[in-house]
């Protein structure tokens, strides 16, 4: 999902300082409010997860002009600052033998997302042609080809797509604004799913027995090393998560800059080879895992876990103050091809799940590992339980290498549905 922080801003507050002010604001009234053990708040939050209220006020914020996330600075810092070090923070108690036992179900998932993705871009062409032909007429279909890239792997294959597609500005502009509008909205409702997982694990029969034994070795963990965190304990947790940051960004440097010396005809840059953030994800995700080995993991008592939730839970406002919901009055019919598109991958997702008795947490997780990549499958994930964010990033990481290739395939047969 890619996001421009380049549009010059009409918003009543541009100064960033104030934007991060007024989001600290408002996640700490949602967690005040939700901690409420009774009354009004209390039934509130019984219909309304507070996460997704973390993700919707900003969207409100942006929407009626408060704010402008596009022109903001926050969501990049966000980004390449507390992505990694609520990555490595949240690896730390993870136990990746129990990540492997999760079983085959979770690849099933994705790899079906990701043939969501497909099928929904020809299936929302077809359906616009007779609804509203204007829609498709023309060169939209190059437009649908950058979306498909951004949705099955992330702003690499977007761009990639671009290029390939030979994409007008104007057209690519637009189809940005499908694609930010329409996954906020997808995602919006995957954390209202996630609210009710147990439910839908019913309906589908879900042997969630793994999950829990995963979430239960973490809790059984930080019930047995728990304690009050010290100003110390607090240093080294940050020690650890903004030094493996800095560390992740030190490597990655180079490593883009090798891979980008080698032949052009490797075609690295379609596996995502040649993206900072790509190896930034990569190497954090890894550090986090190692220190999981080591005596770092004994921070998970001081709270390392917590700390990464709440770096995490920023990073869900930034998301959330990209979404312009007044979008859709500007060229609603192109919004409808978007939420057509999403429908399809949405019901195949859910026909699967129910064929194979998936979890809901699967399902979740394999779709944003798609349509949100590296930087919102661990909030996706976390939804459930902050020990499964990991398991969002490793399925995001097999997205890049997937989305050059799956989206040109799409484009390809746009490009022969549309005659061109």
């Amino acid at each position: 999902m890619a996001i421009d922080s380049a549009v010059p801003s009409t918003a009543l507050i541009t100064n960033d300082a104030v934007v991060m002010g007024l989001l600290a604001i408002t996640l700490g009234l949602v967690f005040w409010t939700s901690s409420r053990p009774s009354g009004a708040w209390k039934r509130f939050y019984t219909y309304v997860p507070a996460l997704l209220l973390c993700y919707l006020l900003p969207a409100v914020y942006n929407s009626i002009g408060l704010i402008d996330g596009n022109a903001s600075g926050l969501y990049p810092m966000a980004r390449d600052y507390l992505l990694p070090s609520a990555l490595v923070l949240l690896c730390l108690a993870i136990d990746l033998g129990a990540i492997l036992r999760l079983g085959p179900k979770a690849v099933v998932m994705f790899l079906t997302g990701t043939f969501g993705v497909m099928l929904g871009a020809l299936v929302s062409f077809v359906a616009m042609g007779w609804i509203h032909p204007e829609t498709v007429a023309g060169d939209t279909w190059r437009g649908m080809t950058t979306v498909a890239g951004s949705w099955i792997g992330g702003g690499a294959n977007q761009a990639a797509m671009k290029e390939v597609f030979e994409v007008e500005a104007t057209l690519f502009g637009q189809f940005i604004a499908v694609d930010v509008l329409v996954a906020n909205v997808w995602m919006a409702i995957l954390l209202l799913m996630a609210a009710r997982a147990d439910a839908f694990d019913r309906w589908t029969r879900a042997d969630t027995s793994a999950i829990e034994d995963m979430k239960q070795r973490i809790e059984a963990y930080q019930a047995q090393h728990s304690r009050i965190p010290s100003l110390t304990d607090l240093m080294v947790i940050l020690a650890i998560g903004l030094g493996a940051t800095g560390l992740s960004h030190l490597l990655a440097e180079p490593l883009v800059a090798w891979m980008q010396s080698l032949p052009a005809s490797w075609n690295l840059e379609d596996y995502s080879l040649t993206s900072g953030f790509f190896w930034m994800v990569v190497i954090a995700t890894t550090v986090g895992l190692v220190l999981s080995f080591t005596r770092a993991r004994e921070m998970e008592g001081a709270g390392a876990s917590k700390v990464g939730s709440a770096m995490l839970y920023v990073l869900v406002a930034t998301i959330g103050m990209h979404m312009d919901i007044g979008a859709l009055l500007d060229r609603p019919w192109l919004f409808l091809l978007g939420l057509i598109w999403i429908a399809v991958h949405a019901a195949l997702l859910l026909m699967v799940a129910k064929l194979i008795r998936a979890p809901l947490f699967f399902l979740a997780v394999g779709s944003q590992a798609n349509i949100g990549g590296a930087a919102s499958a661990p909030v996706v994930a976390s939804a459930f339980h902050p020990a499964l964010a990991p398991v969002g990033v490793l399925l995001a990481v097999l997205g890049y290498a997937l989305g050059t290739y799956c989206a040109y395939i799409t484009g390809q047969l746009l490009r022969v549905m549309a005659g061109a």
